[in-house]
């Protein structure tokens, strides 16, 4: 943006002007030599929110009290503690509450829901992802075909960028899920994209899959929190999250997921089934025959773990505070200042190059910075200085400015530590 400026007073200029800055108050921020780092690592684990220590203590507090009365009388009671979290989930993913659940970790939710979706036949058996997705997903597609006797080489579909690019081309997924259609049963893509930083076009990748009578499902764990979404108007079948980066629950914090309604409403879909996902009414009577319960709650298999949900609620109470809408608006602007300042650098070509795409609405507020020489050097003086970023082999420095509690001062700190550390 030509509005812009090279200099710490305008970047001061905008931190006070930032309707949003009262947030970076809500969180503990890490010290360096004893002062606050530079934290630009929120797309890999979260800042702790003040208000979590409080909400964990009054579960400690009613635990402490009533023992395993708690579940029916806590100040939370623990046997509904998964629908606190609803209306502020359905809100971030752009879903109806009965769509979404908190429970489990990423991975596991994705192998429930891959169990309910992915249903080969001899004839419709691929799946089709980007390459080099996150492991995890890579490797819950891998044992998933595995685990139907499909050949991983012959079932999986992975896709790459053109020769010399970074991202894929929109137009290029859609054309690989024609040319696969006849055969293709999900696709699977991580909605932003770790690597790269790439947000992928979901409203135009789901329809296409539609299209040729696939699945459409999303790993949201780069995208929740940090870019608008809209699951349900989409017309996604499920998605997948974790809460420990943009949503800040803490390390290995609470899961979540996405169902469809008009698959929620489907007692006949196969899924792997536990007593939590069984008609409430009957839970406890412990009878034979499993009833799912109706949403996405009748893909539970496991009771909820209580602390780790106190401290995903102490965070999304905060994301209520400030609204996406809110939190996109000063991401765009934050993360354009980054992308601004990188390229003023003096011949930045020859140093790095951002794969994260130019477009806003191709990204939230994550840079990828390709380090062409001395890159681990680079980031090993960034972090001496006390900038926290992210280091990703072989050559990428991954950069987040994180709306809730970073600042255009610690963007404009952080590129003058990153020119001094080119220097040498």
């Amino acid at each position: 943006m030509s509005s812009f400026q090279n200099s710490l007073r305008y970047a001061r200029q905008q931190d006070r002007l930032d309707p949003l800055r009262s947030f970076r108050s809500q969180f503990h921020l890490p010290k360096s030599n004893g002062k606050s780092c530079i934290y630009l690592c929120g797309n890999s684990l979260g800042l702790q929110p003040r208000l979590t220590q409080d909400f964990v203590q009054q579960e400690l507090s009613d635990w402490a009290k009533l023992g395993v009365e708690g579940h029916f009388h806590a100040h939370r009671p623990w046997l509904h503690y998964h629908k606190f979290s609803k209306k502020s989930l359905a809100r971030l993913v752009g879903a109806r509450p009965t769509e979404v659940v908190s429970m489990n970790q990423l991975t596991v939710n994705l192998h429930l829901l891959l169990a309910s979706f992915y249903q080969p036949t001899p004839g419709r058996y691929k799946i089709l992802t980007e390459a080099h997705a996150f492991s995890s997903d890579q490797y819950a597609v891998e044992s998933q075909l595995k685990w139907h006797g499909i050949n991983p080489g012959l079932g999986w579909v992975e896709l790459k960028p053109r020769p010399g690019e970074h991202t894929l081309r929109t137009a290029d997924i859609l054309d690989a899920i024609q040319d696969h259609g006849d055969s293709l049963a999900v696709v699977l893509l991580g909605a932003v994209q770790y690597y790269s930083g790439q947000f992928f076009d979901i409203k135009a990748i789901t329809h296409a899959a539609h299209q040729v009578g696939a699945f459409a499902g999303f790993d949201l764990a780069h995208a929740i929190g940090n870019v608008p979404l809209a699951l349900h108007d989409h017309d996604v079948d499920f998605a997948v999250w974790c809460s420990y980066k943009y949503l800040n629950s803490g390390p290995g914090g609470m899961a979540g997921a996405f169902v469809h309604d008009r698959h929620g409403s489907n007692t006949n879909l196969p899924r792997l089934a536990g007593w939590w996902g069984h008609n409430e009414k009957e839970r406890f009577q412990m009878k034979k025959g499993f009833v799912p319960m109706p949403g996405a709650d009748g893909w539970q298999v496991s009771n909820f773990p209580v602390l780790s949900g106190a401290a995903h609620l102490a965070s999304l109470r905060i994301f209520d505070q400030a609204g996406i809408k809110a939190l996109r608006k000063k991401s765009t602007k934050l993360t354009g200042y980054l992308e601004f300042l990188l390229r003023s650098l003096p011949q930045a070509d020859s140093f790095f190059s951002i794969i994260t795409p130019a477009e806003e609405e191709q990204r939230g507020c994550q840079l990828s910075i390709l380090m062409k020489q001395n890159g681990k050097k680079v980031f090993d003086r960034l972090t001496r200085k006390g900038v926290i970023a992210d280091w990703r082999e072989p050559d990428v420095i991954r950069v987040a400015p994180v709306p809730l509690y970073n600042s255009f001062e610690d963007v404009f700190r952080f590129v003058e530590l990153f020119k001094n550390a080119l220097k040498k």
